[in-house]
């Protein structure tokens, strides 16, 4: 284990054994009582930094539970938006800005919540390592072959010189926020995307598909390219400039991997907030985020030391919604300008 942060942590508390008589349960009752839990779901993209930061957490606060699920950022927002309030997780990781219809529904239950970044991500676009034809696409290649009415199916369709392959395509499910990114910045509009791909929440699954697959083209967080680039090949993306990028920590924060990079979030409910397990946790991401999101075992880009800052301010503050007013964050450049103006106004 490498400072304190390992790839799958796993949370586990000590059972007391069974006691000899009625006695003893009863004096021991107390001792049975559940841990103070923490408990977290969302985008399977921002769930590696909100599994080691818990992970480290767990080791400074061993007497609060952290539980991360993975449902996808729309699937997280259902859980964090549940309209039974004892069902409700108290944080939602999202790899996309909450949307208008998902305020309209806190706001309908009453439900504040404080929206925090907490890192940068670069969508990667991934074949297979024997493909030796395709180094690089474009965005319109890219439209072609991922927007609804796609009929492309084998490489040669996407550009002259490509080899006769079928084309197997592998990407998230509609209820992730990396999905809802991806066909924003490349077919124009969310979630319009053709449907006959293979689509999972977990990552790993389209990792297997894709390096299983020959003629696979696919896309997910650049993370887990890193943590798996040994079985893809990444490629480089030309947004109609003619110099194909491709993503890496300083193409992703200098701007120049475009339009594949997007913000991270965790979204707190501040109700949740108010117990005193949710808001250490919170305090403690906030504070170990910058160091934690760029380890090597969870790869994404650090935020700048002023955006951190003004995160903090906003969550001690207990500023609530969105700085994006429910719209996707394709094409936002400046952060650091849209919550310093946001922190400033109280909004």
């Amino acid at each position: 284990m490498e400072s304190g942060i390992s790839a799958r942590p796993q949370w586990r508390w000590t059972r007391l054994a069974a006691l000899a008589t009625p006695l003893a349960l009863i004096v021991l009752s107390g001792a049975c009582r559940k841990p103070p839990q923490v408990k977290v779901d969302g985008s399977s993209t921002v769930a590696p930094i909100t599994m080691a930061v818990a992970e480290r957490f767990k080791s400074e606060q061993p007497g609060i539970d952290v539980t991360v699920g993975i449902s996808g950022t729309g699937g997280g927002f259902k859980k964090f938006l549940d309209p039974q309030p004892d069902l409700r997780t108290a944080i939602n990781d999202a790899s996309r800005p909450i949307k208008a219809s998902e305020i309209e529904t806190a706001a309908k239950l009453g439900i504040e919540f404080i929206e925090l970044p907490i890192g940068m991500d670069g969508l990667a676009v991934m074949v297979n390592p024997k493909n030796t034809f395709c180094d690089s696409l474009t965005v319109a290649e890219l439209k072609r072959i991922w927007e609804p009415a796609s009929t492309i199916n084998n490489w040669r369709d996407v550009r002259a010189g490509f080899p006769d392959l079928p084309l197997k395509l592998y990407g998230p499910g509609t209820d992730s926020g990396t999905f809802d990114y991806f066909t924003e910045a490349i077919a124009g509009k969310e979630k319009a995307s053709r449907s006959d791909y293979t689509a999972s929440e977990n990552d790993n699954t389209l990792v297997q598909g894709i390096a299983g697959d020959p003629g696979a083209l696919g896309y997910f967080g650049f993370g887990y390219f890193e943590a798996n680039q040994g079985k893809l090949k990444l490629l480089g993306i030309d947004s109609s400039d003619g110099h194909p990028v491709k993503p890496s920590l300083q193409t992703v924060r200098d701007g120049t991997y475009k339009p594949l990079s997007r913000p991270l979030f965790i979204y707190a409910n501040k109700s949740a907030v108010a117990r005193p397990e949710v808001r250490a946790f919170v305090e403690f991401y906030l504070t170990h985020a910058q160091s934690i999101v760029e380890h090597p075992k969870v790869g994404y880009v650090a935020l700048s030391d002023e955006l951190y800052t003004l995160a903090r301010e906003r969550f001690r503050a207990g500023i609530t919604g969105s700085v994006f007013g429910g719209h996707e964050s394709v094409g936002v450049k400046s952060l650091v300008d849209l919550y310093r103006a946001a922190t400033k106004s109280g909004s």
